[in-house]
């Protein structure tokens, strides 16, 4: 399974990226505000940043809602850098921009997908990548989850080559169980990440083997 940052911080993505395991990031303009990052001019010199930074891909998401518009927004963003995924949303305009941008070589991930259908689509489309987002269904009392096992058996059906990128990943257990389900790629904070790392088991082995290395010394 791929290891995504959601983020727009570059700290933490550097953080990430010294782990070891990072294959890539996604961003929204939501993540962008957060860290100050307003302004197309300033958003288009922080992707550049963050392709600096990593080696794998970089979702960079468009603001437009129709087709034609899309379309302008994904071209220059993908202009940028090989990494840009080009990250369009789960509507009509979105599917056919999906579409228009496969057939053109450019990489995709079909964000806010929140059914197995809208998965479907954004698979019959050429999607790169489609993102179903699991916190955000956790929060309304859905499983979340269950969406991942839903179209991870659509896609084995009929050999999709689309990818499965859980998002909205809110803890540790949501990557487990993620992988778990086959999920190709995760993406979430880097908390959820470095939680993987955590067991109480290891730090009482460890102050012990250190502790009876004090006592030989």
């Amino acid at each position: 399974m791929k290891f995504f940052i959601d983020t727009a911080n570059l700290e933490q993505i550097k953080e990430a990226q010294a782990l070891g395991i990072l294959d890539g990031v996604t961003t929204n303009p939501s993540l962008m505000a957060k860290e100050g990052i307003t302004g197309e001019a300033n958003i288009i010199n922080h992707y550049k940043a963050i392709c600096e930074l990593v080696d794998g891909d970089v979702s960079a998401e468009v603001i437009s809602t129709n087709f034609d518009g899309m379309v302008k927004e994904g071209e220059a963003l993908a202009a940028l850098n090989p990494q840009i995924v080009v990250k369009l949303p789960m509507i009509k305009d979105g599917i056919k921009a999906c579409k228009y941008f496969s057939s053109k070589g450019i990489k995709t991930n079909v964000t806010l997908v929140f059914s197995a259908g809208q998965a479907l689509l954004a698979a019959k489309a050429g999607a790169t990548y489609v993102s179903p987002f699991i916190g955000r269904l956790d929060d309304i009392s859905t499983d979340g989850l269950n969406l991942i096992s839903e179209i991870r058996l659509i896609y084995d059906n009929y050999g999709f080559q689309t990818q499965i990128l859980a998002a909205s990943v809110r803890h540790t257990m949501h990557i487990i169980d993620c992988a778990k389900l086959g999920s190709d790629v995760m993406t979430g904070p880097l908390s959820a990440i470095e939680g993987l790392l955590k067991h109480p088991l290891t730090d009482i082995g460890l102050a012990k083997f250190l502790e009876d290395y004090k006592k030989g010394n």
